[in-house]
């Protein structure tokens, strides 16, 4: 026996606490630790490669393996890729990290994007969960440690999304940060629809999203693919995530986890990338077989797609009905002004002030966009412009390469969108000849009908932005 302060305590009950102890220690230690790899496809990515490395070797949560996947690439992404190859130990929160970046060079690859990524799925699929970044995005430090969290809660989720946006500080001059900021917007009303949804998110973006292994495996296996991306679709990502959710999973969006994406600085290649996203989309939502591609158009993640494309189609006719019959009215000294008529754009205003408040990282530009009114319309006009374009090459039915019309876009090359811009001088053009052509009884009567039907459209337009500003929001930050 053992004498302490006049008590005694058995030597076999000191046994009892010390093995309690030891074996909770052992219980801490032997936590399963899931494996991340992540594939990061790079396609002349010489300017951010190394930004984005270093954005991963700086999260709390280190991939276990990263491997840069550099393909069809004329600068100097591998060498610059190269100098972080190599083993990294990292202390974090006093405990130590380990992590082994890889570069692979495959040359000239047909299948581009899609190849790449199935080529780096080869290497991490013994992994249980694939992350996959874009070369030219960055993420918040905990970024990597949310999604694990979040998909490693739930075995039914398939995959989730970080939230996008883009960071606007390096820009200067007027087109870029318009575009930007415009941008930014698109990004969070489409976030915030997603998270408003249950946080089921329609589009696991390639930029930062996490994948289950075995969600990826059961996708080959349902559809009779080898690899888990196919080529058939303009929209790569969009394609997998129906699949995902078609083989019982979720996809959902991070409350958490953030990332800055590579933003389109020009109207070239803005056009090019938005048209290539919206031709795919159409594709996907589209009835019948397009070659290897059918058509999914009651799939419950396509349902934000078709209603997008229906309110960009009746944005893009009231958007043209006020205009020619505003020109239509002066024209002949018959507009009257009603004080209504401020009510849509002042909702308008408040709804953009709304998305504005909404992000997380918002600046002084977000308010400047929204409050103004004009950078947002003009904006809205340049996205009609793109869902034109996209509709108009899918029902033409005209096969062509829209990655390779980006990555053009992209160096600068091509007038394609410009299109939209020259058709509507030409009918504009056409309808004032045509109007004046016509009887004062008959331009009446056009005015007398086309303006009760704008009206209503209109209001209609507007009950449903007044219905969206007052929507809650549950406290979430886009």
């Amino acid at each position: 026996m053992t004498e302490k302060n006049d008590r005694y305590v058995s030597s076999e009950t000191i046994e009892t606490i010390d093995a309690n102890d030891f074996l909770e220690s052992v219980g801490l230690e032997a936590r399963y630790r899931p494996a991340i790899g992540c594939v990061i496809p790079a396609y002349n990515e010489a300017e951010s490669i190394a930004e984005v490395l270093q954005s991963l070797l700086a999260q709390t949560r280190h991939p276990d393996v990263i491997h840069v996947i550099v393909n069809n690439s004329t600068d100097d992404t591998v060498a610059i890729a190269s100098r972080y190859a190599g083993p990294h130990t990292v202390v974090v929160n006093g405990a130590e990290q380990f992590t082994e970046i890889y570069v692979h060079d495959i040359g000239k690859n047909p299948d581009k994007k899609v190849g790449a990524l199935n080529y780096g799925f080869t290497l991490v699929e013994g992994c249980d969960y694939l992350l996959g970044v874009d070369g030219d995005t960055t993420a918040a430090p905990n970024a990597v440690a949310a999604l694990e969290a979040e998909i490693s809660s739930d075995t039914r989720i398939g995959g989730i999304s970080a939230i996008y946006s883009i960071d606007d500080t390096p820009f200067t001059g007027l087109i870029a940060p318009f575009l930007i900021a415009g941008q930014r917007a698109q990004f969070a009303a489409f976030n915030m629809q997603n998270m408003l949804r249950g946080r089921n998110m329609a589009v696991l973006g390639g930029q930062f999203s996490i994948f289950y292994i075995k969600a990826l495996r059961q996708v080959m296996v349902e559809n009779h693919q080898s690899t888990p991306w196919v080529k058939d679709s303009e929209v790569e990502d969009s394609l997998l995530s129906l699949q995902i959710k078609s083989a019982g999973y979720l996809t959902k969006i991070s409350a958490q986890a953030r990332a800055d994406v590579g933003g389109m600085t020009s109207l070239r290649g803005l056009d090019a990338q938005q048209v290539k996203w919206n031709f795919g989309a159409i594709e996907l939502m589209w009835p019948g077989q397009r070659g290897d591609t059918k058509g999914q158009p009651f799939h419950p993640n396509l349902r934000l797609r078709w209603f997008e494309n229906l309110s960009m189609l009746i944005n893009g006719v009231t958007r043209v009905m006020f205009v020619l019959l505003l020109v239509a009215s002066l024209s002949i000294g018959a507009f009257v002004f009603s004080p209504i008529w401020l009510l849509p754009p002042l909702i308008a205003i408040l709804l953009n002030f709304r998305i504005a408040l909404s992000m997380k990282n918002r600046d002084a530009k977000d308010f400047v966009f929204a409050m103004t009114l004009v950078p947002a319309e003009v904006y809205m006009w340049v996205r009609l412009g793109h869902f034109f374009r996209a509709w108009t090459k899918f029902l033409s039915r005209k096969q062509t390469d829209n990655w390779a019309e980006q990555a053009k876009a992209e160096r600068g090359s091509g007038n394609a969108y410009l299109a939209p811009i020259i058709i509507a001088i030409v009918v504009m053009s056409l309808l004032v000849v045509t109007w004046f052509q016509l009887s004062v009884v008959t331009q009446s009567t056009i005015l007398w009908i086309g303006w009760p039907i704008l009206g209503t459209i209109t209001g209609l337009q507007t009950i449903n932005m007044f219905f969206t500003l007052i929507r809650r929001q549950r406290g979430y930050r886009v």
